[in-house]
């Protein structure tokens, strides 16, 4: 069901160069550079105000340039924004339906402003409700739908018009695990079928799951750029105990001076870091310390060691 966009051209989707953008004396983004290729899941990652939502405006117009260059499909979004809305579709972090229409209602008339014909615009509603398990709901209105129903309406909405580039802006926040997993399978399925995406999110597994590359913004810049794997492997490979946050600093100071391990103590943890597992379940006996867990390191380490906090700390 999930169409290919059938791009004949291998040029990227998107390309930024020293992109940057102030509101007066606030500078939101500065030296942006990035490339998104045709097919492929990108991340933007970083705390509030690293300038993620900035950049998203961008892509379609609704944020002007202060410096540098951006293209998306070739075009230039301060020129020529209504083109480039055209091919793309976006999950915005508000649901912004309509609450006095139905299910159907609502997204027959989103068809209708994206222009697609009234003799196709109800099949391919149904359809997309079909796919994202709503069709059931097609008639019930707006107000009587959980939180998840509305956040998979939304994902119908993005996809009406086959988008060729499709913006996820914090699209899974608030939601189960369930309905998370539900429509992660469906973005995989849409980057199968070719379909660009760029992802906003802070949750790190997410990321990790979904993105074949991933920049890391912080305080308006990229901090750093790669591939999940890549990045775990070169900046926290290894393994991660996280204790109590009662752990004394005497313990935390002897395992500090150790050049086996890493230290970083926030407000509701304490994580050591050893790229070997013995090393560090060594470390943790010889100190008599009980993790509350143990796991191989991921994104959010990675995040935590470029930026120096936790991304739960700002989110």
């Amino acid at each position: 069901m999930f169409e290919s966009p059938g791009s004949l051209t291998h040029d990227p989707v998107i390309r930024a160069a020293n992109l940057g953008k102030s509101f007066g004396s606030v500078v939101a983004l500065r030296g942006l550079d990035l490339v998104v290729n045709p097919g492929e899941c990108f991340g933007l990652l970083g705390p509030n105000g690293a300038g993620k939502s900035t950049f998203i405006g961008m892509l379609y117009g609704a944020v002007r340039s202060t410096e540098g260059q951006l293209s998306v499909f070739g075009m230039d979004p301060r020129r020529e924004a209504a083109r480039i809305k055209g091919r793309l579709g976006v999950v915005t972090q508000d649901n912004a339906l309509d609450e006095n229409l139905s299910v159907l209602e609502n997204m027959l008339l989103y068809a209708a402003f994206e222009g697609l014909p009234r003799s196709l615009a109800r099949g391919r509603v149904m359809e997309l409700l079909d796919v994202m398990s709503l069709a059931h709901k097609a008639h019930a209105t707006i107000q009587s739908l959980s939180g998840g129903m509305k956040r998979r309406l939304v994902f119908v909405r993005a996809l009406l018009s086959r988008p060729e580039l499709l913006i996820l802006d914090e699209p899974t926040t608030g939601l189960d695990p369930a309905v998370r997993h539900l429509l992660w399978a469906q973005v995989r399925a849409l980057r199968e079928k070719g379909t660009t995406i760029v992802l906003t999110t802070h949750y790190m597994h997410e990321a990790e799951v979904l993105c074949d590359r991933l920049v890391i913004m912080d305080g308006g810049r990229v901090v750093e750029q790669g591939a999940p794997r890549e990045l775990i492997q070169r900046h926290c490979p290894g393994y991660v105990a996280l204790l109590a946050p009662q752990t004394t600093d005497d313990v935390l100071n002897v395992l500090g001076r150790d050049p086996l391990l890493a230290v970083h103590r926030e407000a509701s943890s304490v994580m050591i870091r050893a790229e070997k597992l013995p090393i560090l379940a060594q470390a943790c006996e010889s100190h008599g310390l009980t993790p509350e867990t143990l796991r191989p390191a991921n994104l959010e380490d990675v995040f935590l060691h470029v930026t120096g906090k936790g991304l739960s700390n700002e989110a």
